[in-house]
């Protein structure tokens, strides 16, 4: 077969997941940077499910020891998954947001591979990798609220409750955030000033990254300084959307955030899921500075004329107001109030994300089976 005819018939075997292989006249180049003729001809009908060493021995005709040397080396590039279930090791095929969104640019690492995967990748995300996600009610990640900002006494559901969450892990990573990374790595774009090394995975996906080298193990006390950090410049903390088992705490930029990129620049109906919380704000404490604003990543608050205002403390009279659309629920403008004059308080209306990842991928399969995207709310 020719090298063409193995990349066509690759494309073909990816369609076969959740997310498929969206259609581009950058997928192509894309998939030819990220996997070598070779991998490719491999990896053609290698399955998706985790699938147990002897039985892929099988499959591929191939001794275990073999198929090990085969596979180990595509496991550390992200490409398959490798893990341990009941004992036996099992790979499986990684889907694509998977190994060309994430597992790509997760390591601390700056690689001609990386390099070259960069440019494509971008251009295919803005141009068809994530269209699809214009139609879906959840995104991938649901807002975690940073956990100071909430009113002491109030009740917070287990899963949006940092505190709650990190007590259920027992392993615990971070990595370079692989939307910064990717952004670093093209020429095209500018390298972000945010922290790098803030994206949070635990347990079983933890233990994959770390045991191929796309990131380190961290203790609680550790992560809770990453969440810290990440709070104080200004990120989103973004969980996994659904509430069994979640295992992913990214830190989100405005800038180059997959989620926010796809509601700036796509014009997607929401970034991220908002959490059950929204910022309120007291205008007698208020100094005006306007910093809330600022940070605001949804762009939601803006400062308007308050005749009430001390103006001792606040010379201009003016204070933050939320539109009626596009707080996420972060606490992101909340987190360095000079003043405290902002607190997050809960919804009048809660939303529960999905229970669990299949009911997730279900009802995103669903959504795009209908074929419409939803329309923004515009603030």
């Amino acid at each position: 077969m020719t090298e063409q005819g193995i990349y066509s018939s690759f494309m073909d075997w990816l369609k076969n997941t959740w997310i498929g292989l969206p259609e581009s006249e950058f997928k192509e180049e894309t998939i030819k940077q990220r996997f070598s003729v070779e991998e490719a001809e491999f990896l053609t009908g290698f399955p998706f499910r985790k699938t147990p060493l002897d039985e892929l021995a099988t499959l591929k005709g191939m001794t275990e020891k073999e198929l090990t040397e085969r596979l180990d080396p595509m496991a550390k590039k992200g490409l398959v998954w490798k893990g341990q279930k009941k004992g036996k090791v099992r790979y499986s095929l990684n889907e694509i947001f998977f190994s060309l969104y994430r597992s790509t640019f997760w390591p601390m690492l700056h690689t001609d591979h990386m390099e070259r995967v960069a440019p494509p990748a971008n251009q295919y995300f803005l141009h068809g990798m994530m269209e699809d996600f214009g139609k879906v009610e959840y995104k991938g990640l649901r807002t975690l609220p940073i956990h100071e900002t909430i009113q002491p006494g109030t009740t917070v559901k287990p899963y949006e409750d940092v505190v709650k969450l990190l007590d259920k892990f027992e392993y615990y990573t971070v990595s370079a955030c692989p939307c910064r990374q990717r952004k670093k790595l093209d020429p095209g774009f500018e390298d972000s000033k945010k922290p790098m090394e803030v994206c949070l995975h635990f347990d079983d996906l933890g233990h994959y990254i770390v045991e191929n080298e796309m990131g380190r193990e961290i203790t609680r006390e550790e992560t809770e300084a990453v969440l810290k950090k990440a709070a104080d410049a200004g990120l989103v903390h973004g969980l996994s959307n659904w509430q069994e088992k979640p295992d992913t705490i990214c830190n989100c930029d405005k800038e180059y955030c997959i989620w926010f990129e796809t509601y700036y620049q796509m014009d997607h109906h929401k970034s991220l899921d908002e959490s059950n919380f929204e910022v309120l704000g007291k205008g007698e404490t208020c100094k005006g500075c306007g910093l809330c604003v600022k940070r605001c990543p949804m762009e939601a608050l803006s400062m308007v004329d308050y005749p009430e205002a001390d103006r001792s403390l606040n010379k201009k009279a003016l204070v933050p107001k939320l539109e009626l659309t596009g707080c996420l629920g972060c606490g992101v403008c909340v987190v360095k109030c000079p003043t405290k004059s902002l607190t997050l308080v809960p919804r009048a209306v809660t939303i529960d994300p999905p229970q669990s990842v299949y009911k997730w991928s279900t009802q995103y399969l669903e959504d795009v089976k209908k074929g419409m995207p939803m329309k923004r709310q515009k603030n």
